[in-house]
């Protein structure tokens, strides 16, 4: 192993506090000639599937981690002014990694106020498989001692000690440059001495290089709504925080090597391989405790049927039924039964409560199993549609039917899934806000105080699409716009003001700001989601998935799709209008 590894890194997924890109993580860790690198974002676990797959391509040992926000009291109550500490907490098993996800998903269900909040009274009964750091100055052991309670501080230690494993709690060192962390450090170090507990070297790294400081320093003034020079805003007064390489921190803590060590330790506990690309089906229980098989044979053969009783064409009862039995041998032979019943289930009840159902598009329209269902009301034969592209087990992958519900009514098919399978095991899906080329320079051209109608004249020379090489259409980014809009570059070649605020909304642009919610997908689980995935609050407190859609799958959920579609509400009351016309 390499002689140190970071464990305290925040990356975008520390919206508007971690500048650094995660695509760009792992090849500067590489770089720098370590093997493993933690990640550990504020209160969630957003970007902890899209950093493992990374780094296991980079060849490194990832380390999935969290800084949690720890409620002074209980994570139930709402104070006026609520008092929060920091906590770092790295999984260093499957225990520890499903006691992760429990803790982030009930910071954010149960102890949300203003951040997503845990307490110690959750954190004692799911400290199993987990590694504990004390965190920065925030951290409640180190906020003692900046307050000149050393008393509080070793009782607080030894809180937290007595609730994870032996050796499985450490005090955290960092040098950043500020007087206070010196003064910290050496308090935690006699402490270390006095409990017998061990320490660690982070560098809770925000950013990737130290020059990038500044712009970090503009992305946390635009976190809380601040201009660069308003004198009350947050500031770190640090340059130190980016990504160092082991020789910067040995010779940082060459006083105090056993923190450098440590980190080694640590890297060699963990012992965490996710079983990614395997999603699990919900249950699903056929009536008359038939099996999935023989009543999806059932149900098929029974609609084919309807089906000829509906059909105002000739049609070769021989070839439809070789077509089913052809489908339905590879449905099988896939397991994908209860994926088909699931869909069918709730697009008929839909339909049986009147709510308006597309007829199908995409590939799943090749479906003659999905034709007799009722999942599509579009006949793939006389249309000479394949199967084979929907699904085909010469490329296996999840089914995946694009269902378009009315916009209006959309959600009681949700409300019935979710009453069906359970309110904890159904959810959303997250997207990410992006800070997009026109958007992140009006933010920065706001927190450097510029006018209001030369940030406009600067964002208006930004196209919102460029066309590529292939002459498709790209969104356009900020180099993008300088290379193609010469009026741009005179701009800021001329003007100082405006040149900083191109440079650093370079920097911060793609960063995420937020997280969100899919307009579409829908997971079902056969367990609280929460034992699954990470999951947050939507704003109508629905259950969200952390993962985004992509990596929702590869954590084990099975995606289906709710589309809204308005035009199916206009067809709906358009068609009731003329009935009631005909009827007068």
């Amino acid at each position: 192993m390499a002689d140190f590894t970071h464990l305290h890194v925040h990356s975008a997924y520390s919206f508007l506090d971690g500048a650094i890109h995660m695509k760009d993580l792992c090849p500067r860790i590489d770089a720098l000639g370590m093997k493993a690198c933690a990640v550990t974002d504020h209160g969630n676990m957003f970007g902890a599937i899209d950093f493992y797959r990374r780094a296991k391509a980079t060849g490194l040992k990832p380390i999935l981690g969290c800084e949690v926000w720890v409620a002074e009291g209980s994570r139930l109550d709402r104070p006026k002014k609520p008092k929060n500490h920091h906590l770092v907490l790295l999984a260093e098993n499957d225990q520890g990694y499903r006691n992760l996800m429990y803790l982030v998903s009930m910071g954010w269900r149960e102890g949300f106020y203003y951040k997503p909040r845990i307490d110690k009274a959750l954190l004692k009964d799911r400290t199993e498989g987990l590694i504990g750091l004390s965190a920065c100055l925030g951290g409640e052991i180190a906020n003692k001692i900046l307050h000149e309670d050393n008393d509080g501080a070793i009782e607080a230690l030894r809180e937290h000690r007595a609730m994870f494993a032996p050796d499985r709690f450490f005090l955290e060192l960092q040098h950043n440059g500020r007087p206070e962390q010196d003064r910290v450090n050496d308090v935690l170090k006699q402490m270390a001495g006095d409990e017998g507990l061990p320490l660690v070297a982070t560098n809770n790294c925000h950013y990737m290089m130290r020059d990038d400081a500044a712009a970090h320093d503009v992305l946390t003034a635009i976190q809380f709504g601040k201009s660069r020079n308003d004198p009350t805003r947050m500031r770190r007064n640090t340059d130190a925080l980016y990504i160092r390489s082991p020789e910067e921190m040995k010779a940082l803590f060459r006083d105090c090597p056993e923190a450098i060590e440590n980190t080694q330790r640590i890297t060699e506990m963990i012992d965490l391989e996710l079983n990614l690309g395997r999603p699990e089906l919900p249950n699903f229980e056929p009536p008359g405790g038939s099996d999935l098989v023989t009543y999806l044979r059932q149900q098929v053969f029974e609609g084919l049927e309807a089906r000829y009783r509906e059909m105002s064409y000739e049609v070769d009862r021989e070839q439809y039924e070789q077509r089913l039995k052809h489908e339905l041998d590879i449905i099988v032979g896939m397991k994908f039964p209860g994926y088909f019943l699931i869909v069918a289930d709730f697009i008929n009840w839909a339909k049986a409560h009147d709510i308006p159902v597309g007829p199908g598009r995409g590939s799943g329209a090749g479906s003659l199993v999905a034709y007799c269902l009722r999942i599509t009301d579009i006949d793939p034969l006389p249309y000479n549609l394949l199967f084979e592209r929907f699904l085909n087990p010469e490329r296996v992958s999840m089914p995946d039917f694009d269902v378009d519900f009315c916009q209006e009514r959309r959600g009681e098919v949700i409300e019935y899934v979710t009453d069906k399978y359970g309110a904890t095991r159904v959810g959303q899906i997250a997207t990410y806000a992006q800070m997009k080329a026109k958007s992140v320079i009006k933010d920065v051209a706001r927190c450097l105080e510029l006018p209001f109608t030369e940030v406009n004249a600067l964002t208006k020379l930004l196209p919102n699409v460029y066309k590529d090489e292939k002459g498709s259409a790209k969104p356009i980014t900020i180099d993008k716009a300088l290379e193609i809009e010469p009026q741009l570059r005179q701009l800021a070649d001329a003007n100082e003001t405006y040149a900083e605020v191109i440079e650093i909304a370079k920097k911060l642009e793609n960063l995420y700001r937020q997280a969100g919610m899919h307009a579409a997908g829908i997971v079902i689980g056969n367990d609280d989601l929460w034992n699954i995935v990470p999951v947050f609050r939507g704003n109508a407190d629905e259950l969200v998935t952390q993962f985004s859609m992509v990596d929702v799958e590869d954590a084990g959920l099975v995606k289906f799709d709710f589309l809204g579609l308005k035009t199916l509400d206009v067809i709906y009351h358009a068609e009731r209008h003329v009935n009631a016309r005909l009827e007068r």
